[in-house]
């Protein structure tokens, strides 16, 4: 990925440019000292000047946001100018000066809008923050410092501002009393900052040369190497994959971790004010000798097995088979925007329409018109895919059909990105930005919320998401990660009232289901972990460290990110930027395919001629989900776990279908399903003996009060047991029930043999029955 840069041959502006703005993707606004006001449209090439504002020194501007939630605004056509006479401006699309409203003693030296247009913060000179109203009403001074605030941002959620103070950061909520967050930034004066609202990630620049990306705790997660020069300009594109830096004769483009894509070097002088274009394509930036320069984000790349595509200009892509080498030339008629390439097929936005190309004819793609030509985030599933724009989230089949378009209470589109969006065949799964530890879940067909509409709600915020690909719905798994960076999964369809979320994993950073199969992986602190089946924690928990595989991945340095798990190749991609490919073993994704259509015997051999204990672990708990307790004995037995072979044996020994059905999900752990079952099954005694075998005292009581029967037999089990552990009886309603019961052992086992010679009568009497069984896998 590189920047294509160009710079008119002659300034246009006679004095240093301080500010630039996009109005649409294709229209530009610059501010100078020349007092000048310049219109810019990349399309004709076109400078035309709007207004000249004498005495109007302008340092900083910001337009009025152009939509909120998928609204377009009606204040869309004015924005703010700030200036060195202690004033703001607010200045209409056309050049007049709506109002000038006096804000600070000395220069305002940034102003901007929140992300509602509901307020606007100036800061200036004085040290003073103080927030307006949209009609420039003063609503409060939010801080007095003795040191000028060279910078200001909103936070994503508008309830916090991030301003600069020498060299200290400092994040001051707008609400009184609130906690301040504070620290030492940089070594020198902080002269620029910028918080993106999708990514959540703030960028600070300063006077020691060097730029800094922070979490909003103000951690730091990158550190540039020193520059020539001070850093005078940062600036997100807005879905917060990119930002770019600007210094004096120098302009960088870098990815949201810190490295570098490309570095330019044109003539410019300082670089004062850098401003992304709406669709993220395009940067333009304030120079300190007139000009304005403009570069656009070119030789972007996608992969997807034997295929490689390069964005080679705005509207050309270059497709190329490593295979045979074969080249093939797209060519659009409007910009491209944004891409992707999975699953057989890659997806193009232009500023217009969407373009579907099938990976086995490029010749002829599907294409159809976008409502709105800024689309923010492309997602590929195996039978459609999901486009987001400023209007809303729509999901397409591959033949452009819109199947759906979900909505939830308080939607931004704007924020979304994708770490809280996650697309399968069945599933869409979107997080909550309004409430972090929320997780919106809906039908991909219908875009209608899932089940009774209750969104899945965990305890602490949530980072990632991600939905496994493969199976079926009623089994589709999410994995999540949260902000202490611990891995959970859960099923997304909710069996009972509590829908169980486990955890799998800590200190997990990235995450990736393969395409394929149900398989994860992640980085863990130091290493890389593959989850062969995930679902192994439903079944047998003790089994699931042996059903993981683990490597060393301290060689990926710091922040590495997981960019793709596709067939048995995993693609990382460190914190210099370069790509990194794992292999994994390709053999469990074959066993996946095999027990999906039921081969047991194949699953099997295959496990012998592998030998590894990896798989049998897997194989034994995949045995046990699907009930299929044959193979799971041989594979238990082959990884050494001999108690649990001699209780799958008496569990065939069992004289009811029912009982064997109810002690395997006993043995996977659901011990209510278990009981509800027996006692569908008019099992009563099995149910109360199951409670018996588990210590469940009271729940077996209460089973053999409410069914008359069996009474003197749970009090025998539990005088027993209080006697072998030298105990008084202290439960009351035990010691209200033994009372003038004579416990006779003798009876009580006659009792218990009539009842398994009644289960055993009852069952071959009975013709097969197929008992349904819910379980939560």
């Amino acid at each position: 990925m590189r920047l294509k840069t160009s710079l008119s041959k002659e300034p246009k502006h006679k004095e240093l440019v301080s500010c630039v703005g996009w109005t649409t993707a294709d229209e530009l606004y610059s501010c100078s000292d020349d007092h000048q006001i310049m219109k810019w449209n990349l399309l004709t090439s076109e400078t035309t000047p709007v207004a000249k504002l004498p005495d109007i020194y302008p340092i900083d501007f910001h337009w009025f946001p152009r939509s909120v939630g998928g609204k377009k605004q009606t204040h869309a056509e004015n924005f703010v100018l700030t200036s060195s006479d202690g004033k703001f401006h607010l200045i209409s699309k056309m050049g007049r000066v709506e109002k000038s409203i006096e804000a600070h003693c000395g220069a305002v030296l940034a102003g901007r809008w929140n992300y509602e247009g509901t307020a606007l913060v100036t800061v200036g000179e004085d040290g003073q923050i103080k927030i307006w109203s949209k009609s420039g009403m003063l609503r409060s001074t939010l801080v007095q410092q003795g040191t000028p605030v060279y910078s200001v941002a909103w936070s994503p959620d508008s309830g916090k501002v991030l301003y600069t103070s020498g060299k200290q950061l400092i994040i001051k909520p707008l609400q009184p009393n609130a906690k301040v967050l504070q620290w030492k930034a940089h070594d020198g004066v902080i002269l620029k900052v910028d918080w993106n609202s999708v990514n959540d990630l703030i960028l600070s620049a300063g006077e020691d040369c060097k730029y800094k990306v922070w979490d909003s705790y103000g951690r730091l997660l990158y550190s540039s190497q020193p520059h020539e020069y001070p850093i005078t300009s940062v600036a997100w594109a807005l879905d917060g994959e990119l930002f770019a830096v600007g210094s004096f004769h120098t302009l960088r483009l870098c990815d949201k971790t810190g490295w570098s894509y490309a570095l330019e070097k044109p003539n410019t002088g300082s670089i004062f004010n850098i401003a992304w274009s709406i669709d993220g394509t395009q940067i333009a930036g304030a120079c300190g000798n007139g000009h304005v320069i403009f570069a656009h984000v070119v030789e972007q790349r996608w992969e997807w097995k034997n295929f490689e595509i390069t964005l080679t200009k705005r509207r050309t892509m270059e497709v190329r088979n490593v295979i045979n080498d074969a080249m093939d030339l797209l060519e659009f008629r409007d910009r491209v925007i944004k891409a992707s390439l999975n699953y057989g097929h890659l997806v193009v936005s232009t500023s217009l329409q969407c373009y579907v190309f099938s990976t086995k004819n490029w010749n002829t793609p599907l294409i159809f018109d976008l409502k709105e030509g800024t689309v923010s985030l492309i997602l590929q599933a195996e039978r459609h895919f999901l486009l987001i724009d400023g209007g809303g989230i729509y999901i397409y089949s591959y033949d452009g059909r819109l199947i759906s378009s979900p909505k939830f209470p308080g939607m931004r589109t704007d924020i979304l990105n994708a770490q809280s969006v996650s697309l399968s065949n069945d599933t869409l799964v979107i997080r909550d930005k309004a409430d972090e530890k929320v997780i919106y879940l809906f039908e991909a067909l219908t875009g209608k919320p899932l089940g009774d509409g209750k969104p899945l709600t965990h305890k602490t915020e949530i980072v990632e998401i991600a939905l496994d690909q493969k199976g079926l719905t009623n089994e589709r798994k999410i994995a999540f990660i949260d902000k202490n960076r611990d891995l959970y999964i859960t099923s997304v369809k909710r069996f009972g009232k509590e829908q169980k979320i486990i955890k799998i994993g800590t200190m997990v950073h990235t995450l990736a289901w393969n395409d394929a199969a149900n398989i994860l992986c992640g980085l863990q602190d130091t290493r890389f972990t593959v989850w062969y089946y995930p679902n192994t924690v439903y079944v047998d928990k003790d089994l699931l460290p042996k059903t993981l595989c683990e490597k060393d991945a301290s060689e990926f340095s710091k922040n590495p990110q997981i960019v793709r798990f596709v067939g048995n190749q995993v693609t990382i991609r460190r914190a210099d930027g370069s790509l990194i490919h794992l292999s994994v073993s390709p053999y469990p994704a074959i066993l996946h395919e095999y027990i999906s259509s039921s081969k047991w015997a194949d699953a099997v051999r295959l496990c012998r001629f592998v030998k590894d204990q990896t798989m049998w672990a897997c194989l034994a708990a995949m045995a046990v989900a699907n009930k299929d307790m044959t193979t799971a004995e041989i594979a238990y037995a082959a990884i050494g776990e001999i108690d649990k072979v001699q209780y799958i044996n008496s569990i065939k020994d069992l004289p009811s279908k029912e009982s064997r059905m109810a002690h395997i999900l006993m043995f996977s752990g659901n011990i209510q399903d278990a009981e509800t079952l027996l006692l569908q099954a008019g099992l009563i005694y099995q149910a109360i003996q199951v409670n018996i075998n588990l210590y469940n005292w009271n729940r077996a009581l209460e089973l053999a009060v409410k069914h008359k029967t069996h009474v003197d037999t749970v009090l025998a089990y539990r005088q027993k047991f209080l006697e072998d552990f030298g105990k008084k009886e202290t439960n009351k309603q035990f010691l209200q029930y033994a009372e003038g019961l004579e416990v006779d052992w003798d009876k009580i086992k006659a009792k218990i043999e009539m009842e398994i010679a009644k289960e055993r009568e009852r069952a071959a009497s009975t013709p097969p029955v197929r008992t349904s069984v819910t379980v939560q896998h």
